[in-house]
């Protein structure tokens, strides 16, 4: 936090220094690299595919491909974006300098800010995703982060956490919830970590066992939870009912990848970008994706408030690689920053460029306006015809439906306007699009969707944004085949 612009090229340098003894370093001249700028022109930006052909021989066993120390372990990856896993190299450096580290830095920061606590006398509800670990072969394992994490972690950890490793390791969502609720209930559970979607369901499930109105009453010690993956402003409310008193909640923002930040401050937008664990950080600008040689900025180039895609150098082996997702500075001094959509996932079919964070945002707005709240939702835009203008389709779970659903619409439409002066410009007089097209699906729809395709759990997300209409048509003709 003193000197994050100096503490980002010593890890570069540091990286670098690693590098120049791979392949992939010698093929991309590192021992002839004497600046940043040097670097940028020798290494292209790269995406999974331009490497993996990389990462398939470090799977089979050869090494200094991407990184110098030998490299056993993978975090297997579905990508948000793509069916195809994705096979994250973990080396040794990025589980103790990055993940670890990261994870005992946000309990310091917890304490900082909160010396009081009685976190640690308890424990912490974990519930990742899928923690089976899968044997490559003799020398190389898989399996999604936190199995990586579960595995390799230090055995105290397990005096602090819950539930047993046996549960833990489950890959069947809908027995593992019941195997979570029956387990954690009798549990001294002073913290929560997880993926809200999933964690609403294992809440509710505890409720109805223990028949009680509320979490704080099945764990009165409850004070924090940590959450991540997804945005919470939709979430927030729901939480706040179903806990039932005042708790702190905490972001965090890690990913098979790294580590790259958590909350600081409790009461300020914006996590705190970590700037000395084992990863080096560029910013494209979102208008430079696509180009074939995108530019990047450094720290001290970035601008509060614009949409940049992290192309990040890991110790774990990866080199300028574009992460995907796209963020915000919230703060300049500290770095602070939060995560505002995906670099694909956003409708920008009629120059309205709407990213996540902005119908986030809207639609906790129409929510309070309409005393009404939202499990989860997707939306595409609707392409003019010859009768009409283009439009937003929205399919929307409510877990507590509006009194009007137009009058939801509404608030959500002139929320939208607020929020993104394009969508606003493109809505003027219903010229480009008229009002947006929302349809409420049952309760449980997205989950079932989910579970259909065998993606439950974990890293699977229902796509909230697209420019293209697939996931939005799968979702209305499962809707309609289930339909009584």
């Amino acid at each position: 936090m003193a000197d994050p612009v100096t503490a980002q090229f010593n890890v570069w340098q540091d990286l670098l220094a690693s590098g120049q003894y791979t392949e992939f370093g010698r093929r991309n001249s590192f021992s002839q690299i004497q600046s940043l700028t040097d670097f940028k022109k020798a290494v292209p930006v790269q995406s999974y595919e331009s490497i993996k052909l990389f990462i398939e021989r470090m799977m089979h066993g050869e090494e200094n491909l991407l990184w110098n120390t030998p490299v056993s372990w993978f975090a297997k990856s579905s990508g948000t974006t793509s069916d195809k896993s994705k096979f994250i190299p973990i080396s040794e450096e990025s589980l103790k300098d990055n993940h670890y580290k990261a994870s005992k830095d946000v309990l310091s920061l917890y304490y900082i800010s909160h010396p009081e606590s009685d976190l640690l006398t308890g424990k912490g509800l974990v519930i990742g995703g899928s923690h089976q670990i899968n044997q490559y072969n003799e020398e190389v394992q898989y399996g999604d982060l936190s199995a990586v994490i579960l595995q390799n972690s230090p055995f105290w950890s397990n005096w602090i956490r819950t539930p047993d490793l046996s549960i833990a390791l489950m890959d069947e969502w809908e027995t593992k919830i019941e195997k979570l609720a029956q387990s954690t209930i009798h549990e001294n559970v002073t913290s929560m970590a997880g993926v809200p979607t999933w964690l609403i369901v294992l809440l509710k499930r505890i409720l109805e066992i223990t028949g009680k109105e509320n979490i704080k009453q099945v764990w009165p010690s409850l004070e924090l939870y940590m959450h991540g993956g997804v945005s919470f402003v939709p979430y927030k409310k729901h939480f706040e009912k179903l806990i039932g008193a005042p708790i702190n909640y905490m972001e965090m923002y890690n990913a098979s990848e790294g580590f790259f930040a958590a909350q600081d401050d409790l009461n300020a937008e914006g996590m705190l970008l970590m700037c000395d664990h084992g990863i080096f950080y560029e910013f494209m600008p979102v208008s430079e994706f696509d180009k074939d040689s995108p530019e990047t900025i450094q720290l001290d180039e970035v601008e509060v408030g614009k949409n940049y895609a992290p192309v990040i150098t890991t110790n774990g082996g990866l080199w300028r690689y574009l992460l995907g997702d796209t963020i915000q500075f919230t703060s300049l001094n500290p770095f602070r920053i939060k995560v505002s959509g995906r670099i694909k996932h956003y409708i920008n079919a009629f120059g309205e460029e709407v990213i996540i964070d902005n119908t986030d945002k809207a639609i906790a707005v129409a929510c309070e306006k309409t005393k009404c709240s939202v499990n989860d939702y997707t939306a595409a835009p609707v392409y003019f015809s010859e009768a009409e203008n283009g439009a937003h389709e929205w399919l929307i779970e409510f877990e507590k439906e509006p009194e009007s659903l137009q009058r939801f619409v509404t608030e959500l439409d002139a929320a939208l306007k607020t929020i993104n002066s394009d969508y606003e410009a493109k809505r003027y007089k219903d010229i480009a699009l008229r009002m947006p097209d929302v349809k409420a699906v049952p309760k449980g729809t997205f989950t079932s969707w989910l579970s259909s395709k065998g993606k439950l759990g974990g890293q699977h997300k229902v796509p909230r944004l697209s420019n293209e209409r697939t996931v939005l048509e799968e979702i209305k003709r499962f809707v309609f085949q289930h339909e009584d």
